[in-house]
């Protein structure tokens, strides 16, 4: 399946940040915005290498609690810049004992181009790349948990959306790539993904938002050896509502798992935050 529970532990706390925020509107210079998001799981289903929801063996649990801060910032129009900054809490616990792991994750720093505005076309259409470092750690002892895979991440998307106006409606969507370097002299390569993200959003009574997600890794290879079958994927949904507070909106949410592999299978909770600045 994965080579522990740890391992799909570590890497679904490091996908809660893949979650998009003010998607595709380049933010004009100077102005931009910043969002405190925390998701919550406690679980003891995982998905297994045929995709089938299952139990931990060994009566796994796992509980894990991620939160990222993020601010974006436009530099010149047409251009915004990003940086995420993540804290976990990380817990498994099974017959053999107690697994944990609290600190700093990975941080993630991004640029954003609306290359049609530069035509003079404003429409809601950007390319965003960008990079993930491993700053927490990993391959940690036995009794405690890796806040990360300890490699670096390369990212490119393409990012569109529409607005219904007069309507209250809006959409908003993406779809990328991820490479993923290898590790330990190329004997640990977790394998790259294409990933996607799109969400209807828009107020009736309060501010909504309704989204669906994948990611689709390829055959990672552990110890030189190509893992086939070892593949780690996910398909969820999200609903939201937005409430605003104050000089910005909270989030209240889920993350309901629809398909997966090699992956925790619980449902998550979502709370953040988001406000702008420099308008």
């Amino acid at each position: 399946m994965f080579r522990s529970p740890s391992g799909a532990l570590a890497l679904a706390a490091c996908l809660a940040a893949m979650s998009p925020l003010a998607a595709q509107w380049v933010e004009p210079p100077g102005q931009g915005w910043v969002a405190l998001t925390v998701y919550h799981q406690d679980t003891r289903d995982v998905y297994a290498l045929d995709g089938e929801k299952d139990a931990f063996a060994g009566s796994g649990r796992v509980i894990a609690t991620s939160s990222f801060l993020t601010v974006a910032r436009g530099l010149l129009p047409g251009l915004d810049a990003w940086a995420q900054f993540s804290f976990q809490r990380l817990r498994f616990d099974d017959r053999t004992g107690v697994s944990t792991a609290t600190g700093v994750g990975d941080t993630r720093f991004y640029l954003r181009l609306n290359p049609l505005m530069l035509a003079g076309i404003y429409l809601p259409v950007a390319v965003r790349a960008g990079v993930k470092l491993p700053v927490g750690d990993f391959d940690v002892g036995s009794d405690q948990l890796p806040l990360g895979d300890g490699q670096r991440d390369w990212e490119v998307m393409l990012e569109a959306g529409r607005s219904f106006y007069p309507a209250p409606f809006y959409f908003m969507s993406w779809a990328g790539y991820r490479w993923r370097e290898a590790r330990d002299g190329g004997r640990t390569d977790f394998g790259n993904e294409s990933f996607f993200y799109a969400a209807l959003g828009g107020t009736t009574i309060v501010d909504f938002k309704i989204a669906i997600e994948g990611w689709y890794g390829q055959t990672p290879v552990f110890n030189n050896v190509l893992a086939v079958g070892a593949e780690r994927e996910m398909l969820r949904l999200g609903p939201s509502l937005l409430l605003n507070i104050g000089p910005g909106q909270v989030e209240i949410g889920a993350r309901l798992p629809l398909s997966g592999r090699s992956l925790p299978a619980g449902n998550e909770l979502v709370l953040g935050y988001f406000t702008r600045f420099g308008g």
